[in-house]
């Protein structure tokens, strides 16, 4: 059967890649809803169009790693791969292949802001000026509340329809910017899946004529800017808990803070400044239902005899998913 392969990878720029996707017709024989992804071969392209090699020598290769249906095209998947040099190495900007084995203990829920813009404007914006300041529009109905909601309507059932556990979705504090929250069990398969999501609405966002932008403060001033908050969870979090583990939990990432900061992206100091729902970039903090500290500890959790998951909210919407699930696994593993 012949079929169309979005081969998708990321890039060698910095700080924070781009996604890029070229597609392959193959023919294969398969049994299930997609091909396991052992069936698929792997392919090159130009990495000296990407950053990732030089023109004299400038192949590199895509290896094939999470395979979900295309829900926008007939007969198509979109494949997830993993760049390496010609002989098959990593390549230096394969942040994935840091992450080593899976692990399916680990839980991560993300909650991907970004704002969606008409030329330099967020939508809903007027063409000078400002409109009325921030404090309607947070899960706003309404015309001169919400704008853009076709656009997030498609790109959560598209999501459902390619098998992304994409959990919800809501209009977010800044006129014109938005949420999703997707949920994954495994530090690589979640990490996977929010890079496919947010490919689907790069690509629905081009049919609108809209752009996408994932810069943590995308408007200057008494704006809200834009996060990544990261929900976690192991076994033991989810059955045992207890106070006294969650609060040594919250240590443990206080004591790695900076080293958290310099894997959760690019100009997040513009974003974490102690004001609109954040902790300062340089002071580590943590409590109960507290949207101003680093990390929070939800009421649902305390309200379950301490058990269930926490979330850090330091990372910014412009985050690389596998660098932020790596440092944070890293941290669980320092805790006795």
């Amino acid at each position: 059967m012949k079929v169309k392969l979005e081969y998708i990878w990321l890039d060698g720029y910095n700080p924070e890649p781009y996604l890029r996707s070229k597609t392959k017709v193959e023919d294969i024989t398969f049994s299930g809803v997609v091909p396991e992804v052992e069936l698929l071969p792997m392919w090159s392209y130009d990495g000296s169009s990407t950053l990732q090699a030089e023109g004299g020598y400038s192949d590199c290769l895509l290896k094939p790693v999470r395979v979900i249906r295309d829900p926008q095209r007939k007969n198509a998947f979109l494949v997830m791969t993993e760049v390496l040099n010609p002989d098959e190495t990593p390549h230096s900007s394969n942040t994935r292949h840091s992450l080593g084995d899976e692990d399916s203990d680990v839980w991560f829920g993300f909650e991907q802001e970004y704002t969606l813009l008409k030329g330099e404007r967020p939508l809903g914006f007027p063409d000078n000026g400002f409109p009325e300041p921030q404090g309607k529009y947070y899960c706003g109905v309404g015309f001169d509340k919400v704008n853009g909601r076709r656009i997030v309507e498609e790109h959560l059932d598209v999501c459902l329809e390619a098998g992304l556990n994409v959990t919800g979705v809501n209009a977010e504090v800044l006129l014109g910017q938005w949420e999703y929250q997707l949920f994954g069990m495994g530090k690589k398969k979640s990490a996977d899946d929010l890079w496919l999501s947010r490919y689907l609405l790069h690509r629905i966002t081009e049919k609108w004529e809209v752009n996408v932008e994932f810069h943590p403060k995308p408007l200057k001033g008494d704006w809200n800017g834009s996060g990544l908050h990261s929900n976690f969870s192991t076994k033991f979090m989810r059955e045992v808990g207890g106070e006294s583990y969650v609060k040594s939990v919250c240590e443990a990432f206080g004591k790695r803070h900076m080293t958290h900061i310099d894997n959760y992206g690019s100009c997040n100091d513009e974003r974490l400044t102690g004001l609109h729902e954040t902790a300062p970039i340089d002071k580590f903090t943590y409590g109960v239902s507290d949207r101003g500290c680093s990390i929070r500890i939800p009421i649902a959790m305390v309200n379950n005899d301490w058990k269930g998951y926490l979330e850090d909210r330091r990372p910014a919407s412009n985050a690389d998913p596998y660098r932020i699930t790596l440092v944070i696994t890293e941290t669980l593993k320092t805790i006795e």
